[in-house]
């Protein structure tokens, strides 16, 4: 990768809004009692990234007893095919908020609530963004694979990308 960027404010938002916007799925990780890390697929919602990422998850669900116990939770975005990577670390809250249930429901979520966006085992995951890193090629795949044996030969003398770190919500 290339030299580390630091971006805080609007612009490191608008880097992780741009980063995670299209990837549909991102592994959110809680911390168990026990103290190991417990992980699992959420569906990302379509929104401005603005410090906040929200999802919907299930009332009775482990990873929300874990969320009351131990706020710190992480989440995985990948997106292999476009080589971007992102991490972010933030702080969760499992609430009963039914306009923002309206808000965020579509079509999607009948597979985990048959009942539609009116049933009432649904709750809104919001996860307060404190911050991210994230790794990008700049290039296309060809010119990626070009660059990455470059670096190879090289002892790593070639840029095959961006890695920066974002502060949100410190």
């Amino acid at each position: 990768m290339g030299e580390s960027r630091e971006l805080t404010g609007l612009a490191g938002m608008k880097k992780i809004g741009e980063l995670v916007a299209d990837i549909r799925f991102a592994m959110l990780t809680t911390v168990a009692p026990d103290g190991t890390l417990d992980s699992r697929p959420m569906a990302t919602q379509k929104a401005e990234f603005d410090g906040v990422i929200w999802f919907l998850t299930a009332a009775a669900s482990r990873k929300n007893e874990e969320i009351t116990e131990n706020a710190n939770v992480s989440l995985i975005y990948a997106d292999p095919g476009n080589a971007s990577y992102v991490t972010v670390k933030g702080h969760a809250r499992v609430l009963d908020d039914r306009n923002k249930v309206h808000e965020l429901w579509n079509a999607m979520y009948r597979a985990w609530f048959p009942g539609g966006e009116d049933d009432p085992n649904i709750r809104v995951l919001r996860v307060d963004v404190t911050e991210a890193e994230y790794w990008e090629a700049n290039d296309s795949k060809i010119v990626r694979g070009i660059k990455y044996l470059a670096a190879a030969a090289t002892k790593g003398a070639v840029d095959v990308g961006e890695h920066g770190t974002v502060h949100v919500n410190p």
